[in-house]
């Protein structure tokens, strides 16, 4: 059932029972910091499946109507906060354009920030396009058709770093986000702002004061969609974005640590009435409980179910509760000690520089990013023989799998001299983990991760 109800991505291979990301629907014995990619599912959240379906599942309606519930719970929010569930977050892009719909007159210009930075398949969900060969429901599609009813839509792509591989600052960020909301107003098209909450390296685009500019500038004629799907993110940031009329994308299978593929969009609920009926083209990616009976036009959807979706995101969400059951000081104690770990056996003694979440000369502005951010560390390995350019790292990723060790993917942010990209690998800590490794002494804490990491350290170690 957990690999069912998504799209290609989420099925498993014949031969190694992993889906393309290298994770499984089961708990496994591989030791992964890969929360940043995705996430095999942990011991007590399959036990919690278990138990679930032994005692008999409910509609798929009334299973996410009590989601809808916990996560309000989970992230303290108002009853009328809306909650859409869907396959993927590549999925959840259609939630924002769907949240703005009919605000512009010749359509919506969505301006995408750092397309290397989010998730691949969103180049197209962004443009309202099928991104996959099929859907969630089973609907063969093209890459890069159009979604009936999606055709007004345009595309801007901000990048989030320079060519040169550094981070933009906000400031930067803003003037070319103004300059798309200008022309966006000009054609008569409603801008959709794309803000970035911990990418794939941990940047945070632009700042809430960058934001709050902007919509003191351009009012109604903007809205906003958090692209926050790593989920490392604090329930305070979650507010303070819903407070400001976005949309939040989050999925349950980076940080949260479920397994992949579940998405859901908090959307504040003046959005909700706001909103047109959802076009026609989307009975072939959504079922009518994942948007609820508020969203206009979700009674043309498909009234079936998907309990495959629905015990993802139920595995999901019993982390997150896990996870916020925890003092602030016990979450604090294991970030820092996995910190530790990282910069003495990864980047001292092996002397991978971490990649910069900030621009260039601006770390203060990482001193104000919250403290899950640094459950993600971005290692700049193109020094490794083995790994030298981009397609490089990817073979050692998979090399380091085959051994049983697994990290998150590479991403394109180092560029070397010859201009090509440099090999990358990220590390990154779930919630799971961070539940499991709090209940240790600060002894056993500290010894437990130097040993966990110090068996990536050996594998990296470069012949001498």
């Amino acid at each position: 059932m957990l690999s069912s109800g998504g799209d290609a991505r989420i099925a498993l291979d014949s031969q190694t029972g992993l889906n393309r990301y290298l994770a499984a629907p089961y708990p496994r014995r591989t030791l992964a910091f890969a929360s940043s990619t995705a996430n095999d599912i942990s011991v007590p959240a399959t036990d919690h499946l278990l138990a679930l379906c032994a005692a008999g599942l409910p509609s798929h309606a009334a299973h996410l109507g009590t989601l809808r519930q916990r996560i309000r719970a989970a992230y303290a929010l108002d009853p009328h906060v809306g909650v859409v569930f869907a396959p993927s977050g590549t999925d959840l892009e259609f939630v924002a354009l769907a949240a703005v719909a009919g605000r512009g007159a010749a359509g919506v210009h969505n301006i995408l920030l750092g397309a290397d930075e989010v998730g691949s398949g969103c180049i197209f969900s962004a443009r309202g396009q099928y991104f996959a060969d099929e859907t969630a429901l089973g609907h063969a599609t093209r890459p890069g058709e159009l979604v009936e009813g999606m055709e007004s839509v345009t595309l801007a792509d901000v990048a989030v770093r320079c060519e040169g591989g550094m981070a933009r600052t906000s400031a930067e960020i803003a003037d070319q986000v103004r300059a798309e909301v200008r022309c966006a107003v000009a054609e008569g098209r409603h801008a959709l702002l794309h803000v970035v909450h911990g990418s794939k390296t941990g940047l945070i685009l632009p700042k809430l004061a960058e934001i709050d500019a902007l919509r003191s500038e351009f009012g109604d004629a903007m809205s906003l969609v958090v692209d926050a799907c790593q989920a490392r993110i604090a329930r305070t940031a979650v507010g303070e974005y819903l407070e400001r009329g976005a949309v939040v994308l989050l999925t349950g299978s980076k940080f949260m640590g479920g397994p992949p593929f579940s998405g859901f969009a908090l959307v504040p609920g003046d959005v909700i009435a706001r909103a047109v009926p959802l076009p026609h083209g989307f009975t072939g990616l959504f079922r009518r409980a994942e948007w609820g009976a508020d969203w206009p036009g979700s009674e043309q959807l498909a009234d079936t179910g998907n309990p495959g979706l629905a015990l993802r995101l139920e595995a999901s969400v019993f982390e997150l509760e896990r996870f916020n059951a925890l003092r602030f000081d016990a979450i604090e104690r294991v970030i820092l000690a996995f910190q530790r770990a990282i910069r003495e056996l990864l980047e001292r003694r092996l002397g991978f520089p971490r990649v910069a979440p900030h621009a260039p000369g601006r770390a203060a502005q990482a001193a104000d990013h919250p403290i899950e951010m640094l459950t993600l560390a971005t290692l700049d390995i193109s020094s490794h023989p083995e790994a030298g350019s981009f397609d490089d790292a990817r073979g050692l990723y998979h090399a380091l799998d085959r051994a049983g060790l697994r990290l998150g993917q590479p991403v394109k942010c180092v560029r070397l001299p010859d201009g090509q990209w440099g090999g990358t690998l990220r590390v990154g800590l779930s919630m799971p983990q961070i539940c499991a490794l709090s209940a240790l002494s600060d002894h056993a804490l500290e010894a437990t991760l130097f040993a966990q990491i110090g068996r990536f350290a050996e594998a990296l170690a470069m012949p001498a």
